[in-house]
C-alpha cells in the first residue's frame, strides 16, 4: 500500500487546525486507499500540546490513518538515532541544524523528511498552523485531493486528469514531484500595516529581497505580486496545470513533495529567517521537474501573537533576516536556472552535490549589498516612526551578528545537503 506522510509543525497552540488536518488525512485514506501517517511535530508548550493530544485522542480517524503526535523531546531522540547510525561526523551541529532552539522553518519540514523516510513514505505533505481549509457546499476543500491524484506519477500519465497541460513533451517521461496550491486571505507576510501606513515605503521595503541591481520596473512587477497569494476568490471548482510550476504561485503551509526531491536535497536550516522553506520549489522548477498547480487554496490567517510588541519584534527580524539570505539564495537561483536539466543525473534525478556547490559558492560573495539592504530598511523604518522607528535601534545593535548570521546559515544548508543523503538512509526504519 502507498504511504504518505501528511505533516503538521507547530510551535503554538492551534487545536482547530489539528483538528482540521485529521480530518484531511480521514479523506486522503477513504478516498485514495493510502495509507496516511499523521505528523504533528508539535514544539509548543506543554498546555498547547495536551490541547493538540486532546483532540487528537477524541477524533476517531479512518482506516488507514495513523497518528505521530511528537513532542521536541521525542523528535531529538529520534533524531540523535538517526545521525549516529548516518556517522556523520559532527553530530552536535546537525542536530543543532536539525532542531535549533531558534524557529526554523526550513528545520522544522526536514524533520518531516526524515520521519517520512522512516516511515516509508513516497510523499510529504505540509500545512501550517496559521491556516484554514476553505469551504464549498458544507464540505472543506482538501488540498490533498488533487496532490494525490498526480504525485509520484509519470507526467503524461497524469495529462489526462489535468485541467491543462503547459509541459514541454521531452519532459513528459519524469515524474510530477510538486503539487501545491497558494493561500487566500491575509498576506502571508505581516507587513500589511506598512502598506496601510505608507504604500510607497512598502514598495521600498519589499524591493529589497530583489537584487539591488534590478531596475525599478522589475521591483515594481515584483512587488505587486509578492506575498498575496491568490487574492481573495473563493473556490467555485477544480482548476489544475500540469508544467513547471512558479514558485511564486505556491505556498509552503499548501505543499507536497515527492520523496525523489527531499530525500536527495534538505531545506536551508536558517533560524528566525521566514521564506527560507522555499528552496525546493526553485529547484524543482529549474530543474525542469514537472509539477501540479492546483487551486484548492488554504485561507491565510494572521495569530494574536503576531499583533504584540515582543511578536512584532519576532517577525520583523525573521523578516530582516529574510532580505539578507536573498543575497546568497538570488545568486543560488541564478546559477540553478541556468545548469537547468545540468542539476540531474541520468536517471533524471536532482544531483545534490552539484547543489551544494552552488550554495556553498554563495558564501563567498561580497557582503556589500547586505550592508546596503541594511541600510535601506533601516530608512524606510525610521520613516515609518513608531515602533517600526523602535526597530531599528535593535538593527543597529545586531548589526554585525545579522550579517555574520545570512553568510553561516547558507554555510550550513551546504553541509547539511552533504550530509543529507546519509541521514536520509540512516532514518530509514528508524521511527
Amino acid at each position: 500500500m502507498r504511504s504518505v506522510c501528511l505533516t503538521l509543525p507547530t510551535n503554538r497552540e492551534c487545536a482547530a487546525t489539528v483538528s482540521a488536518i485529521g480530518a484531511e488525512a480521514d479523506h486522503a485514506a477513504r478516498h485514495f486507499g493510502v495509507q496516511v501517517h499523521l505528523l504533528i511535530l508539535d514544539s509548543a508548550d506543554p498546555r498547547a500540546r495536551a490541547a493538540h493530544a486532546e483532540v487528537l485522542a477524541a477524533e476517531r480517524r479512518a482506516p488507514g490513518v495513523q497518528v505521530h503526535h511528537l513532542d521536541e523531546t521525542a523528535q531529538r531522540a529520534f533524531l540523535r538515532r538517526v545521525i549516529e547510525r548516518s556517522g556523520a561526523v559532527e553530530p552536535e551541529l546537525l542536530l543543532d541544524l536539525m532542531l535549533p532552539s531558534g524557529v526554523s522553518y526550513g528545520a522544522c519540514t526536514n524533520r518531516a523528511f526524515l520521519y517520512a523516510a522512516a516511515l516509508g513514505c513516497d510523499s510529504v505533505h505540509r500545512r501550517d498552523s496559521d491556516s484554514r481549509y476553505q469551504v464549498r457546499d458544507g464540505r472543506p476543500v482538501f488540498p490533498v485531493h488533487q496532490e494525490l491524484a498526480a504525485l509520484g506519477r509519470r507526467a503524461r500519465d497524469a495529462a489526462g486528469d489535468v485541467s491543462r497541460t503547459v509541459l514541454d513533451a521531452s519532459r513528459a517521461e519524469r515524474r510530477v514531484v510538486l503539487a501545491g496550491g497558494s493561500f487566500v486571505g491575509e498576506l502571508s507576510v505581516d507587513i500589511g500595516g506598512i502598506q496601510r501606513l505608507d504604500p510607497d515605503v512598502y514598495h521600498d521595503v519589499v524591493s529589497l529581497w530583489a537584487p539591488l541591481d534590478w531596475p525599478e520596473e522589475l521591483k515594481r512587477d515584483l512587488v505587486a505580486e509578492s506575498f498575496r497569494g491568490a487574492g481573495n476568490e473563493p473556490f467555485t471548482g477544480d482548476l489544475t496545470t500540469l508544467g513547471p510550476v512558479d514558485p511564486m504561485r505556491v505556498d509552503m503551509c499548501n505543499i507536497s513533495l515527492h520523496r525523489e526531491v527531499y530525500e536527495r536535497v534538505p531545506l536551508p536550516p536558517a533560524t528566525d529567517t521566514i521564506g527560507s522553506d522555499y528552496f525546493l520549489l526553485h529547484l524543482v522548477h529549474d530543474a525542469g521537474l514537472p509539477g501540479l498547480l492546483h487551486n484548492r487554496h488554504i485561507v491565510n490567517y494572521y495569530t494574536p501573537e503576531r499583533r504584540t510588541d515582543s511578536g512584532f519584534t519576532a517577525y520583523q527580524t525573521r523578516l530582516t533576516k529574510f532580505f539578507l539570505s536573498m543575497l546568497y539564495l538570488n545568486a543560488v537561483y541564478d546559477r540553478m536556472a541556468e545548469a537547468g536539466a545540468a542539476l540531474l543525473d541520468g536517471a533524471q534525478q536532482v544531483r545534490p552535490a552539484e547543489v551544494a556547490r552552488l550554495v556553498r559558492d554563495s558564501t563567498r560573495l561580497d557582503r556589500a549589498e547586505n550592508e546596503r539592504r541594511l541600510d535601506l530598511l533601516t530608512g524606510c523604518y525610521r520613516r515609518l516612526g513608531g515602533r517600526y522607528g523602535r526597530f531599528t535601534e535593535l538593527l543597529a545593535e545586531r548589526r554585525g551578528r545579522l550579517l555574520d548570521e545570512a553568510q553561516r546559515d547558507m554555510e550550513d544548508f551546504a553541509l547539511l545537503i552533504e550530509d543529507w543523503d546519509a541521514l536520509t538512509r540512516a532514518s530509514r526504519g528508524a521511527a
